[in-house]
């Protein structure tokens, strides 16, 4: 069964974004330790899962090659498939990208089942929130920046009750990024 990570960048108090989606409080540039970690994250993986709504941003922003960003690592955000999660579009408009709509769980366990490496998502509020909420994600990366903005998108919706994890490890960077790596704690 192959992993399914989720990788976001979230504020010390537990925000995924500004209140309208706004990114203004992200910690850039990011240094090399950091840089590094991401690289090792994304060995394993061979699919990314995006939301519609991320995509129609992450995926030419990546196809246009962002400055700033090393050729390696462009090819590998533009060359590694994609599914994105949508139930209002019916084709993918985007090369190296197919479209998943319908029971979120389902396409998950499908896509788990499925022969290959890991599986990553970076979010997207809604998606991230949805994965959270159903118990679909096995590894929470959580890149937390040392800023708090009091009201936003939060990463943990409404679960119904405590949803307990397990810190696997935690790892301060030389920009002032904390990344969290969460399991969940399942009785299986």
């Amino acid at each position: 069964m192959r992993t399914f990570k989720l990788q976001v960048q979230i504020t010390v108090d537990g925000y995924m974004g500004g209140p309208n989606g706004e990114m203004d409080w992200t910690t850039f540039p990011w240094t090399d330790d950091i840089e590094a970690y991401t690289t090792a994250l994304g060995e394993s993986v061979d699919l990314i899962v995006l939301g519609r709504k991320l995509a129609e941003g992450f995926i030419p922003a990546w196809a246009a090659g962002p400055e700033g960003e090393d050729q390696e690592s462009i090819d590998w955000m533009n060359n590694t498939p994609k599914v994105v999660i949508s139930d209002s579009l019916t084709e993918s408009p985007w090369d190296n990208a197919t479209v998943a709509g319908g029971d979120l769980a389902e396409t998950v366990h499908r896509l788990k089942s499925e022969p290959g490496g890991d599986i990553i998502t970076y979010g997207g509020s809604t998606l991230a929130s949805n994965l959270i909420a159903k118990d679909l994600l096995d590894e929470l990366h959580l890149f937390v920046n040392p800023v708090a903005i009091g009201a936003g998108l939060p990463v943990f919706p409404d679960v119904g009750g405590p949803r307990h994890l397990r810190l696997v490890n935690a790892q301060s960077f030389d920009c002032g990024i904390t990344v969290l790596h969460y399991q969940p704690k399942r009785s299986d």
